[in-house]
């Protein structure tokens, strides 16, 4: 159902493709029909369609009139009329052949039998028998003979000897069989090539409106998952790993495309040829339809037995996947610590399990699938020679013709080849569908951050940060990370904070720009709670450096003017570029800022993109700063430049500084001290070298006895 609401999007592409196909299986269902008229009427009769002849010679009429009774009589009376010497079917009589065959069956075969019987010609026998009138007492006895000779024969064998007979009028009126013959074989051969030409259309017309369907819902997911991953926080990112997203954005949305190409034409088609063939067959009146039922089953039981053990397989091998692309991406990502600790061989074990298990699963599958053609062609080849072996008999005693067994060995392949299709599309399908329930699981997880009707944001906002009685825990977490968090950051003031590893301090700055959102308490920018401005507009007032700078693919002008390409200039990229002390190593490249930066800034230093990450985050110009530990890849005096830079160019700002080194913060106007979440130290760095334990703790751990006596080095020296 997932699938079929994706497809009635475009109900009309679906409408027009349904058109198609039907007008392709028309044709298609049309053809056995002229092989076996190919067949019977224009090899074996030689073009002759009926034993209802358009012409007849006057004395083969008369015959057929002089030997029938009284109702037969005037029936063909009002049937024919006469026409240059001959008798002519009117046009108004074509619709009662049935009545028509039935009146004229007899004769022919009483005229064919006593042509036998007496050993002479057509034309001898018509000159002696129109000598003569039937009078009604010889015409009794001789109807009744040839009742009693044709009782239990088919009329497809009373058929074939009425032929015989139409055939030697035909040569006595002077007729062309051979050029009639070949008239008709051409005729219906034409005929034929226009079903071929007309469904070959109808299948690429349909082929390439299923295609068009299939890539534009591929293309729509895809923008959709895209879309739906970027308006994530955090909390949802920590749902989903990033090779689970990939997969699903990749392997996942190219198998529901394929998937609904194949459902646009085969689940439409398929029914249809079955359908179709079976309706056929049965119109045939071959008394083998019992044999389609034969092959249904065999085929329907097959198709059971692969459902039931492979559609699993399917569901675990998507799993599969997700885990092999999550050891690729770490063994891509982490190849430096793999080499450094020697961890090559385990890496290589792990991924061949990962591997193993996937070909096994595949195996498995394809093996399964690969058995399901010889299969087929087993079932198919057995069920013609059943219905040869049937047939046989059949056209032994008369009751079925050669083109007749031919067609009905084709209404049988295709119902089985249709069947096979639907095999084929049921085992895809659900397939499919746990590619879309996976899409649809990213699509409808709940954004925990969004708008409200509340939102309002200062059109310039000071940049007053405040953190009001703050509490925050991770989804599934028993304990807060943070408890109770309550401070002021003021614009024109450097506000830092310090702590030990994981005591919560880059998860502060993550509510600042929410990427999480607070579970009790509340942050302020000038008074308005952040949860009631718009995310958007919140995030463009500050600038944002994370611990993990991440650059993109392109070049290093492109990195810096990420947040605004079009309105940044090459003097504020240039500016901010110097701030960051960046400019040093840009110049010494050849291509300066169009200098490539490789995906992830793989082939720059870890300070060098440090600095490009804190240049993109001042070229926003924004009014508040986070640097979240963007100074450890710094050295000392690199450190300290970019410190007075940021210093004299944004002294109006309202600057946060998440730190590890002592020496970053030394002169922030503000130090706050966390310790597993909470706050247990606010002050200057004199302030809490006598009074906070914890602070001093860290001082003592970085600084040497001379430089706490001396307060450090002096912010901006």
């Amino acid at each position: 159902m997932t699938l079929i609401r994706y497809i009635r999007t475009y109900w009309k592409y679906a409408l027009l493709i349904f058109a198609c196909l039907s007008i392709r299986a028309f044709s298609e269902l049309s053809l056995p029909d002229y092989t076996s008229r190919l067949v019977d009427v224009g090899i074996q009769q030689q073009g002759i369609e009926s034993i209802v002849p358009r012409e007849m010679s006057r004395e083969l009429y008369t015959f057929i009139q002089d030997v029938s009774d009284d109702a037969n009589r005037e029936r063909l009376t009002q049937a024919y009329s006469v026409k240059d010497s001959m008798y002519v079917l009117k046009t108004s009589a074509e619709e009662s052949q049935d009545v028509l065959e039935d009146a004229i069956r007899l004769p022919l075969v009483v005229l064919g039998g006593m042509m036998k019987q007496q050993d002479v010609s057509f034309e001898a026998m018509l000159e002696r028998t129109n000598q003569s009138t039937f009078s009604p007492e010889q015409l009794a006895p001789l109807l009744k003979e040839a009742q009693a000779l044709t009782d239990g024969v088919s009329e497809g064998l009373l058929d074939q000897q009425a032929i015989e007979v139409l055939k030697a009028d035909a040569v006595y009126r002077g007729v062309d069989l051979n050029q009639q013959q070949m008239n008709y074989l051409i005729q219906t051969g034409v005929k034929m090539m226009g079903f071929t030409l007309l469904a070959g259309l109808a299948t690429v017309v349909a082929g390439f409106f299923a295609a068009q369907v299939g890539a534009k819902i591929g293309r729509n997911k895809r923008q959709q998952l895209f879309q739906k991953v970027l308006r994530f926080s955090n909390a949802e990112l920590d749902q989903f790993s990033t090779a689970s997203l990939i997969t699903r954005s990749t392997n996942d949305i190219q198998q529901i495309q394929v998937s609904i190409t194949m459902f646009l034409t085969l689940a439409f088609f398929s029914p249809i040829m079955g359908i179709g063939s079976v309706v056929n067959a049965f119109r045939a009146d071959t008394g083998m339809t019992w044999v389609m039922a034969v092959a249904v089953l065999i085929v329907g039981a097959f198709v059971g037995v692969v459902f039931g053990l492979v559609m699993p397989k399917f569901r675990k091998m998507q799993k599969i996947i997700d885990r092999l692309n999550l050891v690729s991406r770490e063994f891509l990502t982490g190849q430096e610590e793999i080499r450094v600790f020697s961890r090559e061989a385990h890496e290589e074990e792990r991924f061949d399990e990962v591997s193993k298990e996937l070909m096994q699963t595949q195996l498995f599958v394809t093996r399964f699938m690969q058995t399901m053609g010889p299969f087929m062609i087993l079932v198919t080849n057995g069920i013609i020679a059943l219905i040869v072996w049937v047939a046989a008999g059949q056209i032994d005693v008369g009751q079925m013709q050669l083109g007749q067994m031919m067609a009905f060995i084709t209404y049988t392949m295709i119902m089985v080849q249709s069947f096979m299709f639907l095999t084929m599309l049921t085992i895809m399908i659900p397939r499919a569908n746990v590619s879309a329930e996976r899409i649809e699981d990213v699509l409808e997880t709940p954004l925990s951050i969004t708008n409200n009707d509340k939102t309002a944001t200062p059109a310039l906002p000071r940049g007053e940060m405040a953190f009001h009685g703050v509490d925050f825990r991770f989804k599934g977490a028993s304990t807060d990370a943070l408890s109770h968090i309550d401070f002021v950051a003021k614009p024109g003031e450097t506000t830092a904070i310090i702590g030990s590893t994981g005591s919560g301090k880059s998860t502060l700055l993550n509510l600042l720009v929410r990427f999480y959102d607070v579970t009790n308490g509340s942050i302020t920018i000038d008074g308005i709670d952040i949860r009631d401005m718009n995310v958007h507009d919140l995030r463009a007032h500050i600038g944002y450096v994370p611990q993990k700078g991440v650059l993109f693919s392109g070049d290093i002008a492109k990195n810096i003017k990420f947040s605004a390409p079009e309105t940044i200039s090459d003097e504020t990229m240039e500016r901010v570029a110097a701030i960051a002390q960046a400019t040093e190593f840009i110049d010494e490249k050849p291509e300066g800022y169009q200098a490539p930066i490789s995906q992830g800034g793989s082939n720059v230093s870890g300070g060098q993109k440090q600095r490009l990450a804190i240049a993109r985050a001042l070229a926003k110009e924004a009014q508040i700063l986070l640097f979240d530990d963007s100074f450890s890849a710094l050295d000392n005096q690199t450190d300290r430049r970019l410190r007075q830079e940021l210093l004299t160019h944004y002294r109006d700002r309202t600057i946060i500084i998440v730190a590890q080194r002592i020496s970053t913060i030394l002169k922030a106007d503000k130090i706050i001290v966390l310790d597993e979440g909470e706050i247990v130290g606010i002050g200057t760095h004199e302030e809490l070298l006598a009074r906070s334990t914890t602070y001093r703790e860290i001082a003592e751990s970085q600084l040497s006895q001379e430089e706490l006596g001396e307060g450090g080095d002096t912010y901006g020296n």
